[in-house]
């Protein structure tokens, strides 16, 4: 499985306002749920369980202000970071 490209506005990714402090990680995490992927396959691509995937998943949707995995999507394509 090929990881997914991670669309990048500006040099300074840290302060970029649109990505909420959210990392690369939690940006390829969002990329492969938009793709369908279930949490379970995610961790297996990033060598971490599924119950891991669903934590950090939790921690994105907390720090951007939603309540669900398909709003966290949602959120990140609209800002075209995925």
């Amino acid at each position: 499985m090929s990881v997914p490209d991670v669309i990048y506005r500006g040099d300074d990714l840290a302060s970029d306002p649109d990505r909420a402090g959210l990392t690369d990680d939690d940006l390829l995490l969002l990329a492969e749920l938009a793709k369908g992927v279930t949490a379970d396959r995610v961790g297996r691509t990033l060598d971490v369980s599924g119950r891991t995937v669903r934590r950090r998943l939790r921690c994105i949707c907390d720090r951007i202000g939603v309540a669900t995995a398909i709003e966290a999507v949602a959120w990140a394509a609209r800002r075209r970071l995925i």
